[in-house]
């Protein structure tokens, strides 16, 4: 909350850049006036967080727009095996593109989470930190929608309220504080590379594609929780770890059939 001594400097702050906007200044002093205070408002700090936040909200209204249009595109190739791929029967077709939907539900919410903890945060390294790895999980979620295509299969119909519900939880970690939303993601990424586990147990022998998409996943999860774990995470209570558990298990149920 402001405080009374920093409201008013702050409405000044906002008179003083509408003013140098202005270009019929009345005199050679009043001009010489504005430029001076206008000089003092380019080195405010209140200015950088103003433009920072702008910057950073549209940058999450872009993720959004992208992620839930699938306009997403890798960055990395996609992943492949070498030599031919086996053919896939009716029911193994069906079983992967369950599966894959759900990595793919799954990569949507990681896209909200990480956009919405680089919102949150004020340190420009960790929010840097967020960034990077959204843009790895653009790569999981072109990849995941790419392999799709392949099956046959559609994406889930809850998209957007898979996004929202995590965009929210994400933004709630950001503002506990910084080493709480590190510790959402390295729980967050353990659980998801048990998710992946129990999903290459699950894919038909068959489907290497899929397999290669979700041992790649695997991997930059497991470099996303490390690179959380060692910037300063916090360990979350093991009733948040339940519930995040019991959440994960009501999505990726519902997303397997829709």
């Amino acid at each position: 909350m402001l405080s009374e001594h920093n409201e008013p400097s702050r409405r000044r702050e906002h008179r003083i850049a509408h003013r140098c906007e202005a270009s019929d200044v009345a005199s050679t002093r009043d001009r010489a006036g504005e430029r001076r205070a206008c000089d003092i408002l380019e080195a405010s700090p209140f200015r950088t967080r103003v433009l920072v936040s702008i910057d950073s909200l549209l940058a999450a209204a872009d993720s959004s727009l992208r992620t839930l249009s699938g306009a997403a595109h890798a960055g990395r190739p996609y992943p492949t095996v070498t030599g031919p791929l086996p053919s896939l029967d009716g029911a193994q077709r069906r079983l992967s593109g369950a599966l894959m939907r759900v990595n793919h539900v799954g990569e949507v919410c990681a896209q909200a989470l990480y956009t919405a903890q680089a919102l949150a945060t004020r340190d420009a390294g960790l929010r840097s930190q967020f960034a990077h790895a959204a843009r790895e999980e653009t790569d999981h979620l072109a990849w995941t929608q790419q392999r799709l295509r392949e099956l046959g299969a559609r994406p889930s119909l809850l998209n957007p309220l898979w996004y929202a519900g995590a965009f929210g939880i994400g933004l709630l970690a950001g503002r506990i504080g910084d080493a709480v939303s590190l510790g959402f993601v390295v729980e967050t990424e353990r659980q998801v590379e048990q998710h992946l586990d129990q999903h290459l147990a699950r894919l038909p022998e068959a489907d290497l594609a899929s397999r290669a998409v979700v041992q790649q996943m695997k991997a930059d999860e497991a470099r996303h929780g490390a690179q959380a774990q060692a910037a300063g995470a916090a360990a979350l209570p093991d009733p948040v770890r339940r519930i995040m558990r019991l959440a994960a298990r009501v999505m990726t149920t519902t997303a397997h059939h829709l």
